[in-house]
């Protein structure tokens, strides 16, 4: 085996583990399913893991790249750097469809695709329920249990439920 094949397969496994780290808020997504895991590569010796956080503010940023930076080592990588990538901005169309899949499960209602301002100011939302799959549903705050998400509730099933908001 050569020595580009090996390092490709290091690399590759690099990938998976840190594709592997739970967001700390939503904790059945991953930093893959969530899109923050832009590009993991090899810079000399050391493996290089880009992020991107999903808005400049979110606290659980600091969080997500150390636990990044733990799981590699845990897996015997020993030079390991967090990049935080700021562009392209990330959207909520970089979560996955397994993603909102995994949101939908647990309870949160996966935001719209093709997130937008204008969506956001001139567009009335249609959100399906998680619980009952109903879209008559209404908007009770636009603040939810982290900044990202928006307080819902379903009018058919009466379950009050987490948005993730679009960005």
């Amino acid at each position: 085996m050569s020595a580009a094949v090996e390092l490709d397969r290091e690399v590759e496994r690099a990938h998976a583990v840190a594709a592997e780290v739970l967001d700390p808020e939503i904790p059945v997504l991953t930093i893959a399913d969530l899109g923050v895991l832009r590009r993991v590569f090899r810079e000399g010796r050391g493996i290089v893991v880009e992020l991107t956080p999903t808005y400049l503010g979110c606290p659980a940023v600091l969080a997500i790249e150390l636990a990044t930076e733990a799981a590699l080592r845990d897996a015997g990588f020993a030079d390991v750097r967090i990049v935080r990538v700021m562009t392209p901005a990330w959207t909520t169309d970089a979560i996955t469809a397994a993603g909102r899949d995994k949101l939908r499960d647990y309870g949160i209602a996966p935001p719209a695709r093709g997130s937008g301002k204008g969506r956001l100011l001139f567009e009335t939302e249609t959100i399906a329920c998680p619980h009952c799959a109903s879209t008559a549903t209404e908007r009770v705050s636009e603040f939810g249990s982290t900044a990202c998400k928006a307080q819902w509730r379903c009018t058919s099933c009466r379950e009050p439920f987490d948005y993730f908001k679009c960005i």
